[in-house]
């Protein structure tokens, strides 16, 4: 069984999102011992007593994170989709790299898909938490 299967159905954990199910899309993203790792081809069985963490667990609607913060500001979510699976990414992104360039932003990014095509907005919205934390 897919990680992905177990957070939304046995635990009711709604913010890693079903899209391609090949791990192509990056809609199911989530923190594997602070990685960012696609739930949806990640076997229940290989995360053991690994740390996970989901959208769920980066902030609250009364306390968001910086980085969820600059995605309000800069109005990355069109549809919104993609959005839980891009701040995953992103926030794994900037723990390693507190001050990164517009390309390496882009670059981490390249692998999720935003179909709504406001990738501009969420790479500002990734520089932005950037220079604000």
């Amino acid at each position: 069984m897919p990680l992905l299967y177990a957070l939304r159905d046995n635990l009711g954990l709604h913010g890693p999102r079903f899209g391609c199910g090949l791990g192509q899309c990056g809609a199911c993203t989530v923190h594997i011992d602070g990685n960012a790792v696609r739930s949806c081809v990640t076997p229940l069985s290989s995360v053991g007593k690994k740390k996970i963490v989901t959208l769920e667990g980066l902030g609250t609607t009364d306390n968001p994170t910086p980085l969820q913060k600059a995605f309000i500001a800069e109005q990355a979510a069109q549809c919104g989709y993609c959005i839980n699976g891009m701040i995953m990414e992103a926030a794994a992104f900037l723990a390693h790299n507190k001050t990164p360039s517009e390309d390496q932003i882009k670059q981490a990014l390249a692998q999720n898909l935003c179909r709504c095509g406001t990738h501009l907005r969420i790479v500002r919205a990734v520089k932005r938490a950037a220079e604000n934390v």
